[in-house]
């Protein structure tokens, strides 16, 4: 329990710096000298939080196009080790308030994406959206969330799916459950199966991977319209849906094993066969298939396979990485001709097979995108849409604080009713 608040703390004091943050830079042409790397290269330092298997082999894809297409800079990966980027976002934050941001960093659509524009840390990327016609070709909805009074501040390179059940289908045979559980009501009694099979019914990773469960079980048992009115000015936490909601959470997560330290271990649990569920955002694609020195190396449908997670067939839980151009770069060039690579669709076309994820453009060559990757594509088009929590689109990060700090200590205290309370506090607190 004490290492679950201890990170929530410092996520906290990292995260509530961003609604004071002032302007972060001139807003122009940096006056610092680009770095030099030798040999009269000027380094490009790009932040992100890619550093597991998978995540890092899609980023060192758009590098090598960056490298090959713009010989006189040198990448500079200032990617920082962390799940969802809390530990990333805390140092992103201390170089803004200081005024000595990366060249861009990474962040998501949505309202956390927001949070950096509307405190002026943010140059307006209009003019390259209009110089490469990238309205043309992503997608209005996710212009519309990296958008601040008609200016676009960032170029996203993905569209991840959060709701996703991965699940090891030789373990489901040995506790009799024949198919992914569709409802919450299947998937707490496939969980009791496995459980009585001596095998981790549920694997879990770090704090940050509870709330990414606790978003999937409120859309599953609220449904899309009720999910995405909580985030709406009046959005009812304390109802006896959201009540209900939680309970099911709650039963959930006495079938949890031990949190392992990330994501990645939490889901190789259930490729090797030691835990029957994670739920995961799709990034745990690459790390499952990719080979052996990016990933794991395991066989779709036999190590491991997908579905929606309990209760939300037919709804798309997203969320968009992208990159931006912080005021005060100091390598200002070296920063557009990144963005230029990540916009690009060769750039996508590289990072996202092996990310995990499918490209925010929509003329994407999708002969790439196989196995649950064409999945994904065909459901991103046709679902309905919800904004995940954990990962930027729904709440900005003081209200994501909140919600992480309530889920910290419902890990200890197991009180639904406290955390229903936590959560509605939250809302009152920071609801846009």
């Amino acid at each position: 329990m004490r290492r679950w608040l201890a990170t929530v703390s410092i996520t906290m004091v990292s995260v509530l710096g961003l609604a004071a943050c002032g302007g972060g830079g001139s807003g122009g042409q940096a006056s610092q000298a680009p770095a030099s790397s030798g040999g009269g290269k000027q380094q490009v330092e790009v932040f992100s939080w890619w550093t597991g298997p998978g995540e890092a082999d899609g980023l060192q894809a758009m590098r090598k196009i960056f490298e090959e297409k713009n010989p006189n800079y040198t990448f500079f990966d200032a990617a920082v080790a962390g799940g969802s980027g809390d530990k990333a976002k805390a140092l992103l934050q201390s170089k803004l308030q200081a005024s000595t941001p990366p060249d861009t960093f990474q962040g998501h659509a949505g309202a956390e994406l927001q949070g950096y524009i509307k405190a002026g840390n943010l140059e307006d990327l209009t003019p390259l959206y209009d110089e490469l016609k990238l309205k043309d070709v992503f997608p209005a909805q996710l212009v519309e969330q990296i958008s601040v009074d008609s200016k676009i501040y960032s170029v996203p390179v993905n569209i991840h799916r959060s709701n996703v059940l991965w699940f090891n289908p030789g373990v489901l045979k040995e506790a009799g459950v024949a198919a992914a559980p569709k409802t919450i009501e299947e998937f707490i009694a496939a969980l009791e199966k496995v459980k009585a099979k001596g095998k981790i019914p549920l694997s879990i990773g770090s704090e940050w991977t509870v709330t990414h469960l606790m978003e999937s079980v409120l859309l599953g048992s609220l449904g899309t319209d009720a999910y995405n009115a909580l985030f709406k000015p009046g959005g009812d936490w304390s109802s006896p849906q959201v009540t209900t909601a939680l309970q099911s959470f709650a039963k959930i997560m006495t079938y949890a094993g031990d949190p392992q330290d990330d994501w990645q271990p939490a889901a190789k649990q259930v490729a090797d066969g030691d835990a029957a569920f994670n739920i995961m955002g799709d990034w745990a694609y690459g790390y499952f298939h990719n080979p052996p020195e990016g990933g794991l190396g395991k066989t779709s449908k036999t190590d491991f396979d997908w579905a929606p997670s309990p209760g939300t067939e037919g709804t798309y839980l997203w969320l968009s990485d992208s990159f931006t151009l912080p005021k005060g770069a100091k390598n200002r060039d070296g920063a557009m001709a990144w963005l230029k690579v990540a916009a690009s669709k060769e750039g996508q076309d590289a990072f996202n097979p092996k990310k995990g994820s499918i490209p925010a453009r929509k003329d994407a060559d999708q002969s790439l995108y196989t196995d649950y990757l064409a999945d994904a594509l065909k459901d991103w088009s046709s679902n309905k849409l919800a904004g995940s929590i954990q990962h930027g689109v729904s709440v900005n990060q003081p209200w994501l604080a909140s919600i992480t700090e309530a889920v910290g200590l419902f890990i200890g205290s197991k009180d639904v009713k406290a955390l229903q309370q936590g959560l509605a506090d939250a809302a009152k607190s920071n609801a846009q």
